[in-house]
């Protein structure tokens, strides 16, 4: 039994990702809640595991005392030195308790706390699992859609999380077993198991996504500066090259456009736009608004200025709605007045 025991310790961490030193803890803590339970929580008990000889050993402990007050956890000097000379008042006089001996509900108080401990043990490895994906991109398998809600159910490979209608890209559909890309925004601790906030609308999506796809943001030589997006329409994304001999932004289009041809078709045909990010904030702003050409920039104040365009140019660089001027401003953060000749 003792070495069927051990094995199932490591099938466990090897399946559920639960330590082998948590389980021993805790099968301790339920061999003594086992105890307890057939001879009374005023009792003294050792439990000890040892993983090389697979073995486990349960040992009633009697302190030797001048006068016994409680016979199961004391024992008299006299009667102690009658089993051996070493032992001494203050000491530990120990006995070994076979588990095959406790009654049917002093056994169930044992499995009663390893199962609640392997719950506990999957819920703590899923939460480290997820917070050490925090604000990065998970690929995950859908496994159920909500067709009432929208709501998306996700196998993460390390439990199920819930991708929401709002945190989806507007217009795109999802079938059984289909593989997505998700952003991990959140990671909070509940009782039933890690809260997992999952997104496809976060600009934190587009930024993983060129950092796994372009080696030369991965190397550090291209730097992603901001990113602005209205998802399922429109990115806008500033970078900026370490090496002046490297183009940031054909970098991050690729060879015939083949590296942003990927990441467009990741999520849902969004139009990206690469803008040349630059530390003078008037050339910034004039890049950022792109497509548009623009004839000046003024800044008004310190995250303020006024754009001169041509009066052709007026509906291109204020964009569908207001959409390009609106992710301009965003990208450069700074407020955007702009104005024909």
């Amino acid at each position: 039994m003792n070495k069927e025991l051990f094995a199932a310790i490591e099938l466990i961490e090897k399946e559920k990702g639960i330590p082998r030193e948590y389980m021993y803890e805790k099968i301790e803590a339920a061999l003594t809640a086992a105890y307890k339970k057939e001879y009374g929580n005023n009792t003294n008990v050792r439990v000890a595991l040892d993983p090389v000889k697979e073995d486990v050993k349960i040992y009633q402990q009697r302190l030797v005392v001048e006068v016994v007050e409680n016979p199961t956890a004391e024992i008299s000097l006299e009667e102690a030195k009658q089993i051996s000379r070493r032992l001494d008042i203050g000491k530990f006089y120990e006995t070994e308790v076979k588990s095959k001996n406790f009654r049917r509900q002093s056994a169930a108080a044992a499995k009663s706390v390893i199962i609640q401990s392997i719950r506990e043990g999957e819920r703590r490895a899923a939460q480290e699992a997820y917070e050490s994906k925090r604000e990065e991109i998970i690929t995950a398998t859908v496994s159920k859609i909500d067709r009432e809600t929208g709501n998306v159910l996700l196998d993460t490979g390390t439990g199920f999380a819930t991708l929401l209608r709002s945190e989806q890209i507007p217009g795109e559909t999802f079938t059984y077993g289909q593989r997505v890309k998700v952003f991990v925004i959140e990671v909070n601790k509940e009782s039933r198991g890690p809260l997992v906030t999952l997104s496809r609308i976060h600009p934190g999506l587009v930024r993983r996504m060129f950092e796994l796809e372009v080696p030369e943001i991965a190397d550090g030589i291209v730097m992603i500066k901001s990113v602005a997006r209205e998802a399922g329409s429109r990115t806008k994304m500033a970078v900026w090259s370490r090496d002046q001999d490297v183009d940031p932004i054909g970098a991050c289009i690729g060879t015939h456009g083949m590296r942003i041809g990927g990441i467009v078709d990741e999520l849902c045909g969004e139009k990206i736009d690469i803008i040349k990010y630059s530390e003078s904030l008037e050339d910034f702003v004039a890049a950022a608004l792109s497509p548009a050409t623009v004839n000046s920039v003024t800044m008004t104040a310190e995250r303020a200025c006024r754009v001169i365009v041509d009066d052709d140019q007026l509906s291109l660089a204020i964009g569908k709605e207001g959409q390009n001027a609106r992710l301009a401003a965003r990208l450069t953060g700074c407020k955007i007045d702009i104005k024909s000749e």
